[in-house]
């Protein structure tokens, strides 16, 4: 039964075209990964490329959020440090996806993300 669930896995993973997923990835990797990204995707039009690359929309906004926050002094200087370790959290497991071919949501805010973003 296990051999199934692993051919299963295997295939779903590999239906993921690989500029896709090198795309996915490559927009997880700074703001200027970020902008690469979009502009690779701009001629293909992969989904899942365009699904990662609003996520990372998401975390870099969610970062910039949390900067302007970081601000406000004492209270703002907390929330900002509690913040960037669940930003930090978010933004390991959506790269960990991309890497593993699925088009999953970054825990907390990614589904936000995708009613947020789905203009990108």
């Amino acid at each position: 039964m296990e051999t199934t669930k692993t051919k299963l896995k295997t295939t779903a993973t590999a239906n993921v075209h690989e500029d896709a997923k090198k795309i996915a990835i490559i927009s997880y990797v700074t703001i200027i990964g970020l902008v690469i990204a979009f502009v690779m995707n701009n001629d293909k039009k992969l989904d899942f490329a365009n699904y990662h690359i609003r996520q990372s929309v998401g975390l870099f906004v969610t970062g910039l959020a949390l900067g302007i926050v970081g601000v406000i002094p004492i209270l703002g200087w907390i929330i900002n440090i509690l913040g960037i370790f669940v930003l930090l959290y978010m933004w390991v497991i959506a790269l960990t996806n991309a890497m593993n071919g699925k088009q999953k949501p970054a825990p907390i805010l990614g589904k936000k993300y995708e009613e947020w973003f789905k203009g990108i």
